[in-house]
C-alpha cells in the first residue's frame, strides 16, 4: 500500500536527464503504487494541448510523457494532476491520455489512511502581490480562451517572454515574498480539518513543524529536480500501522 507525490519536474527539449529520470521513476519506483500525484509544473511551459499536434521538440517529450503515464495508468496506478504555475494551460485531452484525473488547485485526499491537504503551492505565496495578480489573470477561463485562440508560435515566444520576465521580478525579490504566508497555511489547514499538507512551488523541500488549532501539525514541500536529483514524498502503509508521509531526495539515475 502505497502512495507517491511529485512536482516541479519542469520537464521540457532542453532537459534531457530529467526526462530520463522521471521516466525511470515512473518505471522503478510508481510501478505497483496505490496512487501517483503529479502536482503542478510537470512541464516547465505548456501552451496548450494542440501542441500534441505539431512538430516541436515539446511535443515529442509530451508524448513520451502521456505514453508513460498511460501505461502506468492501465497497470492499476491512479494518476492525479494538479495544474501548477507553469503548466495551467493542460487540458482534458492531455490528462484523458495519460489516463489521469485532474484535481482542483487544492484536494483534501486520504493517503494510506493519513487525511491531508494537497496543492501546487503559488496560492500560497499571497505576499507575492504582483503574481498574485498574474495568478487570478491567468486563471480566468476568458483569458485562457484568448491566449489559446492566438497562433502556436505566438504562444511559445509568449511562454518565453514570460519565464524571463518571472525570472528578472524574482531576482529583486525579498525571500520571504516569494516563499508562502504562514497564516494561509494555517488557514487552509483549518478550513480542511487536517494536520498534513504537501505541496511544492517555493523549490525549498523540507517538513516543517507548525501548530493547527492546538495540534501538532506538518507542512511537506518538494524540492524541484534538477539533471542529479529528483523529489517525493511517499505515505506507505505496510500493515495496519499509522502511515507517515516521508520526503525523500534521490538520485535519477537511482531512484528509490
Amino acid at each position: 500500500m502505497r502512495t507517491l507525490l511529485i512536482a516541479d519536474m519542469h520537464l521540457s527539449h532542453d532537459t534531457p536527464e530529467i526526462n530520463q529520470g522521471f521516466y525511470r521513476y515512473l518505471e522503478q519506483t510508481a510501478q505497483g503504487a496505490d496512487a501517483l500525484y503529479i502536482m503542478g509544473d510537470l512541464f516547465d511551459a505548456w501552451i496548450g494541448d494542440d501542441l500534441l499536434d505539431t512538430p516541436h521538440p515539446l511535443s515529442a517529450v509530451a508524448h513520451e510523457v502521456t505514453q508513460r503515464l498511460r501505461a502506468l495508468s492501465d497497470a492499476g496506478t491512479a494518476v492525479y494532476f494538479i495544474h501548477g504555475n507553469r503548466d495551467f494551460l493542460l487540458g482534458e485531452r492531455f490528462i484523458n491520455d495519460c489516463g489521469a484525473t485532474l484535481l482542483p488547485e487544492s484536494e483534501q485526499v486520504e493517503l494510506q489512511g493519513v487525511p491531508a491537504v494537497i496543492l501546487h503551492g503559488d496560492s500560497l505565496c499571497t505576499k507575492d502581490e504582483a503574481y498574485m495578480a498574474f495568478r487570478a489573470q491567468s486563471r480566468n477561463e476568458q483569458w485562457q480562451s484568448q491566449i489559446l485562440a492566438l497562433p502556436l508560435e505566438q504562444r511559445l515566444e509568449l511562454a518565453k517572454s514570460l519565464r524571463m520576465q518571472s525570472g528578472d521580478a524574482n531576482a529583486g525579490k525579498a525571500e520571504d515574498i516569494m516563499d508562502v504566508t504562514q497564516e494561509e497555511v494555517v488557514a487552509l489547514m483549518q478550513r480542511r480539518g487536517v494536520s498534513t499538507m504537501i505541496h511544492g512551488h517555493t523549490h525549498r523541500p523540507k517538513v516543517h513543524d507548525l501548530t493547527v488549532e492546538d495540534v501538532p501539525a506538518k507542512r511537506f514541500v518538494l524540492g524541484d529536480w534538477d539533471s542529479e536529483h529528483g523529489w517525493d514524498v511517499v505515505v506507505e502503509r505496510a500493515d495496519e500501522r499509522h502511515a507517515e508521509p516521508i520526503l525523500r531526495q534521490f538520485p535519477l539515475g537511482t531512484p528509490p
